[in-house]
């Protein structure tokens, strides 16, 4: 019998601003102490030449970059990031990547947080998307304002 070793989820942080972007990632790695041989947490922000906007190329580059196998799970800031990166989905990467890309619903910074530690954990795709969409919940919050 043999130990293999499962490909992990990755995540891909979309942003308006390239700050914004490689800040969450940045964070995140140091708050969830990513293993070298963990989810590949990647940011996705900003345009070519530096100004806020979303990329739809830059944005399929770092899926395929992302992806180690397992699926790529993508947290967005606004909703032109969204549809930025549903356009690289939908036309700029190949078929069999754009069926293991997940859109989640989560907040950006929180999202990812949670989705890098679940995906470190070894989750697949769907309970990593799950995990990045309950990011947004309040509910453990009631009773607390």
């Amino acid at each position: 019998m043999t130990d293999e070793i499962q490909a992990a989820v990755g995540i891909v942080v979309v942003s308006h601003s390239a700050q914004v972007a490689d800040a969450t990632v940045a964070l995140v790695a140091r708050l969830a102490n990513l293993p070298a041989d963990g989810p590949r947490v990647l940011a996705a922000g900003g345009m070519e030449d530096g100004s806020i906007g979303t990329d739809a190329t830059r944005i399929a580059d770092a899926l395929a970059e992302a992806d180690a196998g397992a699926g790529v799970v993508v947290l967005a800031d606004l909703g032109s990031a969204v549809l930025s990166a549903l356009t690289a989905v939908e036309e700029l990467i190949e078929p069999d990547l754009a069926a293991r890309v997940r859109i989640s619903r989560g907040p950006i910074v929180e999202g990812t947080f949670v989705a890098a530690v679940q995906a470190s954990a070894g989750d697949a795709l769907d309970g990593v998307l799950a995990a990045a969409d309950d990011a947004a919940s309040m509910d453990k919050l009631e009773g607390h304002r």
